[in-house]
């Protein structure tokens, strides 16, 4: 048997595809989508980038689309697993900027694990796109008043694709990916049967589903929300005994992350695919709060199928979006946009299908949340400046200014975009900004945003009401402001990012989502990631104990509860956002605990989770200091609190696949500086002193 080398195979790819790439590259647009019913919105129905929307509109009134008992069956990705083959030919085709269909050439690869007991093996990859045929399209270019950044355009149709199709060599044996050193991703213990041409059929010998985990998965199917026969997002909340939902029967683009990720870890895409592509469409609407219109770049926080009755017994299925307008506080949806970046990558990450994200309508899409994002403004930092419950904590907490989830999210997003843009002379300035904030972002959070028990010293011994460019103490916080739990609470080995930082105030809560995400997005040093799991892990009976995980520790009580929350009755001392323990931060926590090496303190949690939250009926949030109780206005049947189980307990029967969804350090990012492009030498940047910590 002949086994060409990985150079060689990257070789003939690029040699034999160069000319379709050029080909190709017309036809960004690649859509399977369903036709789109309408869009309902309170100022006018206008047309998605100048198309009149489709209706589906159905002869019997009692056939709803939008069905939550049915179990909808989702498109498969058969090759969803080949992480190890993946990572080669993204890095190939990224690198000279091949689109994802013009891969024509078979290639062996040799793919070697470090896991020990695992054999090498080789198998023969043939990416045939020979029998890909070109769909109708149509085009449509309008360009905005005063946007001259970039063009909107909307394409529909598109290329369809033959799948990859995998050919084995040796039967019996399983196929692995390489370690970190190698060129992929180890696949463990996955067996490939060839049925028929171009089809693939993954054999894992898995463990058996236990019971609860059965049972998840039939809550989470029973939450899918149609859309003109298509699976389009999952409700907040299912509980068949709630009389008043609120907007826990909508599709919340926060909510439905943990879901989509499970879907793509089982292999079913089309949901995932779907509920990116009609979310885009609803963000390029107008949307108007008291006759002011926010940024045309800002995502809806959820959206709802609603039925409208037609003439006689016929109706048709709108999609109503929010953007805050209806929402409890009119607390703006800042996070939206970020997750949604965040789940687009990790969509052609696990499934392969990078034809989405060069679709020019999602390309648009992404540059008009980062202009939103990058637009410049009054503000000193680089960190983005947000009011009080713009993110999973959507009620008034003291939030406002710079969180730190906001920021890690940010980031996370910001990297995310830096591998998904397209690089043109219409981009080139946008990337350049997303790399120097990048940089500027991640020093700004490690060097301020970081305590130990080393920082906290620092700080009770600063000077204030220091004037220069020198100072140490530059954004004047007293050492009063230390409170005195945190003397006694923080460990010797361990910190963590604090929660929000301004002049004249550091909010010293431990945040959980911000932290875990720093860990996740490599937002952290990784000293500073390896710091803040010891610190969870050494405070477990604080974060932790009876559920994981608390949202924030600790929680405001007596005058700090009545000032910052304004007397919120739902945000009393250790309950919902003030404390509370939220079961759905556990895969994310899974996800830091794989990208640090610390399998057994994730599978502590999901294990001590397993015990409560199939009793429970799955409440979306637990009360009291040690999480013992379920909230008091707990949804039960919460769907993100399944998907996160579900999430957490396939990344650890598959830890290879969470490598697909964290970053590593980027340490180019470490040597960009803005202050190196002034012309003048009154600047002076804090990097120099800092260096030595930063790096490591």
């Amino acid at each position: 048997m002949v086994v060409a080398p990985i150079a060689s195979f990257s070789h003939s790819i690029l040699s034999s595809n160069f000319c379709s790439y050029s080909s190709t590259l017309s036809f960004l647009g690649h859509s399977t989508m369903k036709p789109t019913c309408r869009i309902l919105f309170n100022c006018r129905n206008s047309a998605i980038f100048g198309f009149p929307p489709a209706k589906c509109v159905n002869g019997n009134s009692a056939k709803l689309c939008l069905n939550f008992e049915r179990k909808a069956q989702f498109h498969t990705s058969p090759y969803h697993s080949l992480s190890g083959f993946r990572r080669i030919v993204d890095d190939a085709r990224k690198k000279f900027r091949v689109p994802n269909w013009s891969f024509g050439q078979s290639g062996v690869i040799i793919s070697r694990s470090n896991d020990v007991g695992m054999r090498n093996r080789v198998v023969s990859v043939i990416a045939n796109a020979s029998s890909s045929r070109f769909r109708d399209f149509s085009t449509s270019v309008e360009t905005r008043v005063n946007e001259s950044n970039f063009e909107r355009i909307y394409v529909q149709g598109g290329v369809n694709v033959k799948p990859l199709g995998v050919e084995r060599i040796d039967k019996d044996e399983n196929v692995v990916g390489g370690g970190e050193e190698d060129s992929g991703t180890e696949v463990v213990g996955e067996k490939l049967n060839v049925e028929n041409e171009g089809e693939l059929k993954v054999e894992s010998p898995k463990r058996e589903e236990s019971q609860i985990e059965k049972e998840a998965w039939k809550l989470l199917k029973d939450a899918v929300v149609t859309y003109c026969g298509s699976p389009v997002g999952t409700v907040a909340a299912n509980d068949p005994n709630d009389k008043l939902p609120l907007n826990y029967d909508q599709v919340f683009i926060r909510d439905f992350v943990p879901s989509a990720l499970a879907f793509l870890l089982k292999g079913e895409g089309e949901i995932v695919r779907n509920f990116l592509l009609h979310t885009l469409q609803l963000q390029s609407w107008e949307k108007t709060v008291d006759c002011y219109s926010p940024g045309q770049g800002l995502m809806p926080a959820s959206f709802k199928v609603r039925t409208v009755p037609l003439d006689g017994n016929n109706f048709e299925e709108v999609l109503d979006p929010d953007f805050g307008e209806s929402a409890i506080g009119r607390v703006a949806p800042v996070d939206s946009g970020l997750w949604w970046i965040i789940l687009l990558r990790a969509y052609g990450k696990i499934t392969g299908d990078y034809a989405l994200q060069e679709r020019v309508d999602v390309q648009t899409g992404l540059k008009m949340i980062l202009n939103l994002c990058l637009t410049d403004g009054f503000d000193m930092f680089p960190s983005l400046l947000v009011t009080d419950g713009s993110c999973m904590i959507d009620r008034r907490m003291g939030i406002h200014g710079h969180p730190l989830e906001i920021q890690a999210l940010f980031y996370s997003a910001l990297r995310c975009s830096r591998e998904m843009l397209s690089v043109n002379d219409g981009s080139k300035n946008l990337v350049r900004a997303i790399n120097n904030r990048l940089s500027a972002l991640s020093f700004h959070i490690r060097e301020y945003y970081w305590v130990d028990m080393r920082k906290i010293n620092e700080i009770y011994r600063y000077k204030t009401e220091e004037y220069s460019l020198d100072a140490t103490n530059k954004f004047n916080i007293y050492p009063e402001q230390i409170p005195s739990w945190l003397m006694d609470w923080i460990p010797e080995e361990g910190g963590y990012l604090i929660g929000n930082l301004q002049p004249a105030h550091m909010d010293f809560r431990f945040f959980t989502l911000g932290n875990l995400w720093s860990i996740v997005s490599s937002l952290g040093t990784p000293r500073q990631n390896e710091a803040i799991l010891n610190l969870i892990e050494a405070k477990w009976d604080d974060l932790v104990c009876h559920m994981p995980l608390k949202i924030c520790y600790p929680a405001l009580e007596s005058e700090d509860w009545r000032i910052i929350t304004g007397s919120d009755p739902k945000n009393t001392p250790w309950s919902y956002h003030n404390g509370g323990s939220w079961p759905t931060l556990l895969w994310q926590f899974t996800l830091a605990c794989i990208k640090m090496r610390k399998l057994d303190l994730a599978r502590k949690a999901v294990a001590l989770a397993e015990k409560r939250l199939l009793v429970d009926h799955w409440p979306e949030y637990y009360d009291t200091r040690t999480g013992k109780f379920i909230g008091k206005q707990s949804r039960l049947y919460q769907t993100w609190t399944i998907a996160g189980y579900l999430t957490s307990k396939m990344l650890l029967d598959n830890p290879e696949m969470a490598s697909l969804l964290f970053w590593e350090e980027d340490y180019e990012l470490l040597e960009i500086c803005v202050c190196g492009l002034g012309k003048t030498g009154r600047k002076k940047c804090s990097r120099v002193a800092a260096r030595s910590q930063i790096l490591v």
